[in-house]
């Protein structure tokens, strides 16, 4: 008789490439029904292979199986992930639209905490003068220029950044621009981050997924 137990797990599965793997149900103490990275199911029975994972013994709430050399008991409720996918779900990001359809993130400049809205408008990534301020960058020393905001023109300084996290979302040596004086008021997570991430937007969320 077939009994069938959901569990949902991923481990370091090495040859079997796979980031996902669900225990889909038991056959008996012979076999065990499974699906790879949301893939059709599959039967394997003891002492079988199937994409590098082997299945060595089957109970009635848990199976045992071998990936890599290293042997895995599965119980029922447990929840395994492998390191790759750990460290592609860390470098995630997921934003929500706030009344006015405006995202909003607390991240950190060179590790201090700085909140931006995202603007995907914004050439770079700027920094009003009081957080650059703050931050202790040294902003005058950058390149000198003007921009164009709501307010009339705002002189601004075009500075290296050296580092912006974002979740686990971890860039390094990004150009910025501090506005001098009145005009801006809120850091923005401009292109020049933007760029080098994934944007993924639907409905009122926004992913933002670390190319490398």
């Amino acid at each position: 008789m077939t009994r069938h137990f959901i569990l949902l797990f991923a481990l370091a599965c090495g040859s079997a490439a796979a980031a996902d793997i669900a225990l889909i149900g038991v056959i008996g103490d012979k076999a065990v029904v499974l699906a790879v990275d949301g893939g059709d199911p599959k039967t394997v029975k003891i002492g079988q292979s199937w994409r590098g994972i082997t299945v060595l013994t089957v109970e009635k709430d848990k199976a045992t199986v071998e990936v890599d050399g290293e042997k895995r008991v599965l119980q029922r409720g447990m929840h395994y992930r492998n390191a790759e996918a750990i460290a592609r779900d860390l470098r995630k990001v997921l934003l929500a639209a706030d009344t006015r359809g405006h995202f909003y993130i607390d991240g950190a400049v060179n590790g201090v905490p700085v909140r931006f809205l995202v603007d995907t408008g914004a050439t770079m990534v700027s920094l009003p003068q009081r957080d650059a301020d703050r931050l202790g960058i040294d902003y005058r020393a950058g390149r000198r220029g003007s921009s164009q905001t709501a307010n009339g023109a705002a002189t601004v300084y075009l500075v290296k950044i050296d580092s912006i996290r974002i979740g686990g979302i971890d860039l390094h040596g990004i150009d910025a621009l501090v506005h001098e004086g009145p005009g801006l008021d809120q850091a923005l997570l401009g292109m020049s981050f933007l760029n080098r991430v994934n944007m993924q937007r639907e409905g009122a969320t926004m992913t933002l997924i670390q190319r490398f």
